[in-house]
């Protein structure tokens, strides 16, 4: 078995609907799909590991499935199905490193499906290319799915600028608009993003400089989402050789821990963006600290 049962249940979660929460199991090397009929996807977790002898131990030897202490963020996940309804992943080489190497791994994630609200477009993330060989697959021939580290440079720069603050938005996946990263592959446009009320904020500082985050007298801070890496080859580029701005698939698996152990409900607070304070997610790329924050009433 593949892909796991999903438990589903209905409740209430901070006074507001919760159409269900579910987990998905998918062992490693297989595509695992988030969806949610109604409402859109808020990922809580997600991990890769081995914390059980039975879950996808099928045909594998007993030394690629002793070891149950192994396990390790995937930040990814979030990162790219976060605000969506349908989401497919392949988990190769999904996780940032190997927690237990020799060991047979397997992802699990769980989220909900919370109603999504009416409000403005705020861009996550975005990538013109491929990473994995079955989304937009019917029908292709098998040379132009192979390549599926395919990540184009500035996919998130030129989405954010014409759509975040929008209530609707169209993108059109064609390399005339954005860089073609792999010529001969057949690309499709993944974006991630977010329907936030007006009232959120967002700051942004390039490495080595203070994010600072403040609100009015009466509001506290309320982290949305945060990281520490790069996402597209413009941003905090001026006077940067090319190849400190060109990984643009950089995410720093502790970043949304921190601001939010550092800023949630103070008044006003300072996060350095620096590899001292964050887990450094791509040596020798200059990153920058992007933080989405609100200010909701003490």
């Amino acid at each position: 078995m593949l892909e796991l049962g999903v438990f589903i249940l209905t409740l209430l979660l901070d006074s507001r609907l919760l159409i269900s929460a579910e987990t998905v199991i998918t062992c490693d090397g297989f595509v695992q799909r988030l969806t949610c009929e109604s409402g859109v996807i808020h990922v809580q977790s997600a991990t890769c590991g081995r914390t059980s002898y039975q879950t996808c131990s099928t045909g594998r030897p007993q030394n690629e499935i002793s070891n149950l202490q192994c396990s390790i963020d995937v930040p990814a996940v979030s990162k790219r199905c976060e605000g969506l309804q349908m989401c497919e992943l392949n988990t190769q080489g999904l996780a940032p490193q190997d927690p237990c190497v020799g060991t047979y791994k397997y992802y699990t994630t769980n989220y909900i499906c919370v109603p999504a609200k009416k409000g403005k477009i705020q861009i996550n993330t975005a990538n013109y290319g491929r990473t994995d060989k079955t989304t937009c697959s019917e029908g292709r021939p098998s040379s132009e799915l192979q390549n599926t580290n395919c990540f184009s440079p500035n996919a998130l720069a030129p989405l954010s600028k014409s759509c975040n603050g929008m209530e609707s938005c169209e993108a059109f996946a064609t390399h005339t608009v954005f860089t073609d990263p792999c010529v001969g592959t057949y690309k499709y446009l993944a974006i991630s993003y977010l329907c936030v009320q007006s009232a959120v904020r967002s700051s942004l500082v390039c490495e080595h400089a203070n994010n600072t985050l403040a609100c009015d007298d009466g509001t506290v801070i309320h982290v949305v989402s945060a990281n520490y890496g790069r996402t597209d080859d413009s941003t905090c580029s001026a006077g940067r050789p090319a190849s400190q701005v060109t990984k643009t698939n950089c995410y720093s698996s502790n970043t949304n821990v921190i601001a939010t152990t550092a800023c949630e409900g103070k008044k006003k607070c300072s996060l350095l963006a620096s590899n001292d304070v964050f887990s450094d997610p791509c040596p020798n790329t200059f990153k920058y600290l992007y933080v989405l924050y609100s200010c909701i009433s003490t």
